[in-house]
C-alpha cells in the first residue's frame, strides 16, 4: 500500500468516525490524541529530522494558548467559529515570535541547545504567572464558551484537529522529499561537514523550528478555545514537552507516521490511567517505564524497526528463492 493510500485511509477513517456516533468521553479521548499528533509531527521536524531535540515546545504551546485567549477578549465571537480561523495568525505570532529564539539558541551544539529551549520554557512560564494584566496571573485567562450544541460539542475541534494533522504530516512528506529535508539530514549527521560542503545548516534549522512551534502555537489556541479557561499550569507545563518527545521517540523520530502512531499509543494510554488513577500523577512513572523500554528495546521507535524486520525478512525470501530454484533444477 503506498504512502498516499495508507493516507486516504488515515484520513477517511479519522473524517468518518464522529459519523458512528461515538460518546463524548471517546470523541473527548480522540481530541487529545489529535493534539498530540499534531504537536509530535511538529517537533520532529526539528527534533527528528535536524536532531536538535527541542525541550521548551511547551512554552509554544502556552504562547499559542493565550495569543488565542487575547484575539478572543478583543475581538467578537458570534458564531463560535471565528477562533479557528485566527489560528493562522496564532501560528505566524509564534513563528515569528521563534524565529529570533532559535538563530540565537541554534548557534550552539545539540545537548546545550536542549537545555536553552527548557530554559525558554520556564521564563515564558514565569512570565505567565507574573503579567497579571495580559494572562490573568494564577487566577487565569477566560474565553468565551463556544456555543456549539452539547451532543456535538467536540465536533469542531476534532475536525480542525483533523485538517492541523494533514497539514503537519504534508508538511512532513515535504520535508522528506526536499533539499531542506536533505539539509537537516546532513545537519543531524555531521553538522560541521554539512557546513562544508555548503548546506545553510543555521537556515534550515531556524526554519524548521518555526514551522515546528508555529503548528505547536495553534494546537495551544485550539486547547485554549476547547478548555475555555486558560491556567499557566497547564498551558506552559513542561509534561507537554515530555509527552510530546516520548510520541516521537516511541513512533520513531524522521518518520512519517512514527509521531502519529507514538500519539495513539501513548496519549490514550495517559488518559486511561487518568481515569483509572484519578488526580494523582502515576502515570507519570508508566512514562518513566515506557521511556526506559524505548531505550533499551526500541532505540529507533516502533515504525524503523518494524521497517528494519521486514526489509530483512525480504532480503531472506529472495536469497532463499534462487536456492531452492537452483536445487529443483
Amino acid at each position: 500500500m503506498t504512502g498516499a493510500v495508507r493516507g486516504a485511509v488515515l484520513f477517511g477513517a479519522l473524517i468518518a468516525t464522529p459519523l458512528v456516533g461515538l460518546q463524548h468521553w471517546a470523541l473527548n479521548l480522540l481530541v487529545f490524541v489529535l493534539m498530540f499528533a499534531v504537536m509530535s509531527s511538529a517537533w520532529n521536524l526539528i527534533g527528528g529530522f535536524a536532531g536538535y531535540p527541542s525541550l521548551g515546545h511547551a512554552a509554544f504551546f502556552g504562547m499559542g494558548a493565550y495569543t488565542l485567549g487575547l484575539l478572543c477578549k478583543y475581538q467578537h465571537v458570534t458564531t463560535g467559529y471565528e477562533p479557528f480561523l485566527w489560528l493562522p495568525v496564532v501560528g505566524l505570532v509564534a513563528a515569528l515570535i521563534g524565529w529570533p529564539i532559535a538563530a540565537i539558541a541554534m548557534r550552539t551544539r545539540k545537548d546545550v541547545f536542549a537545555i536553552v529551549t527548557i530554559t525558554l520554557l520556564f521564563v515564558v512560564q514565569t512570565l505567565a504567572f507574573n503579567l497579571r494584566g495580559i494572562t490573568g496571573g494564577a487566577q487565569g485567562l477566560a474565553l468565551p464558551i463556544p456555543p456549539f450544541p452539547a451532543a456535538t460539542y467536540e465536533e469542531p475541534f476534532y475536525y480542525v484537529l483533523v485538517g492541523l494533522l494533514a497539514v503537519a504530516m504534508l508538511l512532513t512528506v515535504g520535508v522528506m522529499r526536499s533539499k531542506v529535508g536533505l539539509a537537516l539530514a546532513a545537519v543531524r549527521a555531521d553538522e560541521d561537514k554539512a557546513r562544508g560542503i555548503g548546506v545553510r545548516t543555521t537556515g534550515v534549522k531556524v526554519l524548521a523550528f518555526s514551522v515546528s512551534v508555529g503548528l505547536t502555537a495553534m494546537v495551544g489556541g485550539v486547547w485554549a478555545y476547547y478548555e475555555s479557561f486558560i491556567y499557566p499550569q497547564f498551558a506552559v507545563d513542561p509534561l507537554i514537552t515530555i509527552a510530546i518527545v516520548l510520541m516521537t521517540f516511541l513512533g520513531g523520530r524522521a518518520t512519517l507516521w512514527g509521531p502519529v502512531l507514538g500519539a495513539l499509543v501513548l496519549e490514550a494510554g495517559q488518559q486511561y490511567l487518568a481515569y483509572r488513577l484519578g488526580g494523582s500523577q502515576f502515570y507519570l512513572i508508566a512514562y518513566a517505564l515506557v521511556f526506559l523500554l524505548i531505550m533499551l528495546l526500541l532505540p529507533r521507535g516502533i515504525v524503523p524497526t518494524v521497517a528494519d524486520r521486514l526489509r530483512r525478512r525480504r532480503a531472506r525470501s529472495t536469497r532463499v528463492a534462487p536456492a531452492v530454484e537452483g536445487r529443483t533444477a
